[in-house]
């Protein structure tokens, strides 16, 4: 379950130099915004952080910028980045709704969705990040050999994006149906929190890597 309802919360995260207060602002800007002129990479629902704190520290040639839409799971990724204090990573609270209105055509080389919410029910599935709206979406500020990286551990909510894949734009470059077996999409995974719950209990992790259908 996501927490919520941490006293201070949003009021911390509206302080906080991290958070980009106003991403429309910068849309089309953010390597300037970032003072360099480096790769940025999108993890859309960053939950607690570590995945992408951690992927900020290993890389510091690569922009980094985390999107959470609550307050109270974003303040723990604020928290890890106040220790590590990283230039390389900025966060948003928002929604993943509006990433064509945070981020300019182009501008992103890679997007990270981990562990997203299954949104069960049928009628909900527009909301499923790994469908083929969001696909399109992404595919806007996408660069033309951009791709996406998608893991969960709910079978039903991979196979749904796998049948999404080229409705939404995009061909599946590499996929796995168990990574944390996988010699070659194993190598160098970073778990997230989700990640290390889940494979704890024997759960297989899937994952696939998307590029840009090339017209």
């Amino acid at each position: 379950m996501r927490l919520r309802n941490i006293p201070g919360a949003r009021e911390t995260i509206a302080e906080s130099p991290w958070i980009v207060q106003d991403p429309a602002s910068v849309k089309g800007k953010w390597r300037e915004r970032f003072g360099n002129n480096h790769p940025v990479h999108l993890e859309i629902g960053t939950g607690k952080g570590k995945f992408i704190n951690r992927l900020a520290q290993e890389n510091p040639g690569i922009n980094y910028v985390g999107i959470e839409k609550y307050s109270s799971v974003l303040i723990r990724a604020l928290d890890k980045l106040d220790e590590l204090q990283l230039p390389n990573l900025l966060f948003i609270r928002g929604d993943a709704e509006l990433v064509c209105e945070f981020f300019g055509e182009g501008e992103i080389d890679r997007i990270y969705l981990n562990f997203s919410d299954p949104w069960p029910k049928d009628r909900h599935a527009k909301r499923r990040l790994p469908s083929k709206e969001f696909l399109r979406r992404f595919s806007q500020i996408l660069t033309d050999d951009g791709t996406i990286e998608f893991k969960t551990d709910n079978r039903s909510l991979f196979d749904f994006a796998v049948e999404e894949v080229g409705q939404g734009g995009f061909k599946i470059l590499q996929i796995t149906y168990d990574l944390h077996n996988d010699p070659v999409m194993g190598e160098g995974n970073i778990m997230t929190e989700y990640e290390e719950r889940f494979s704890s209990k024997g759960n297989p992790i899937f994952k696939y890597i998307l590029g840009k259908k090339q017209e």
